[in-house]
């Protein structure tokens, strides 16, 4: 009983023994088993794949972005007040009036109150065929404007006609300061000119080719100048007939 015991003892260590040397072989036929079940579920390639990287773009460093146009700047930091004739009807006025400037003004009339009482006032001159110095003006047209208004379209309805613009402060009881004073223009004509010259003289070129003429000349001006050369028209009479007076 005690040999059978210690057989069956030692068949029991031989069995986990020869198991623990044969698992890595068996789980290395299992992986192989398994590529090989893959290897002939996927495709196998007729020629040799290349793959490169993806080409990819990197931005240079941005500079600080700056505008493509130069904006204009709203102020320049200097009084002035400049008119325009837009046509034979209307003016343009555009100005800038500085800090200086009002502090000018306030110290002048009474201190910081007087700005702030007052209003702003365009004073539209008609200074046509004069020497203007502010107060011999044929007459003017007042125009009350806001505050923050730097710039007017004036209509005076009056061609061929000078003009001249005040920016200015009234007071409320109606006392009107000049701050400042455009330059002078005028409004062009609405109608032809009424200038008339006395003769038309004619191109001097004109008169050496007279009687040299290619043949087909055709401009009535042409054969009219000929026609007076050789007598058959009088002087000073041009008719859109007279070619068929000289066939007849």
């Amino acid at each position: 009983m005690n040999v059978l015991s210690t057989w069956l003892f030692l068949a029991i260590i031989l069995v986990l023994a020869s198991g623990i040397f044969l698992w890595p072989l068996v789980k290395r036929n299992r992986s192989a088993k398994k590529i090989n079940h893959q290897s002939r579920l996927t495709p196998v390639p007729l020629y040799n794949q290349e793959f490169s990287r993806e080409l990819t773009f990197t931005p240079a460093k941005s500079s600080p972005s700056q505008p493509l146009e130069a904006e204009l700047p709203h102020q320049y930091g200097v009084d002035r007040m400049v008119l325009m004739a837009r046509d034979p009807h209307w003016l343009y006025a555009y100005w800038e009036v500085t800090a200086t400037k009002q502090e000018d003004f306030n110290h002048s009339y009474g201190g910081p109150a007087a700005w702030s009482t007052t209003h702003p006032v365009l004073r539209v001159y008609d200074i046509t065929g004069i020497d203007f110095n502010g107060n011999n003006a044929h007459g003017f047209t007042d125009i009350h404007i806001g505050e923050s208004t730097d710039n007017w379209y004036v209509e005076v309805g009056q061609p061929d006609r000078t003009f001249c613009i005040d920016l200015g402060r009234m007071f409320p009881d109606g006392r009107f300061v000049t701050l400042l004073r455009s330059n002078i223009v005028t409004t062009p004509r609405a109608s032809l000119s009424d200038r008339l010259d006395e003769e038309w003289m004619w191109i001097e070129g004109l008169y050496r080719s007279i009687g040299r003429f290619q043949y087909g000349t055709s401009s009535p001006m042409i054969i009219e100048e000929l026609a007076l050369r050789a007598g058959v028209l009088p002087l000073g009479i041009s008719s859109p007939g007279f070619n068929q007076n000289i066939n007849e």
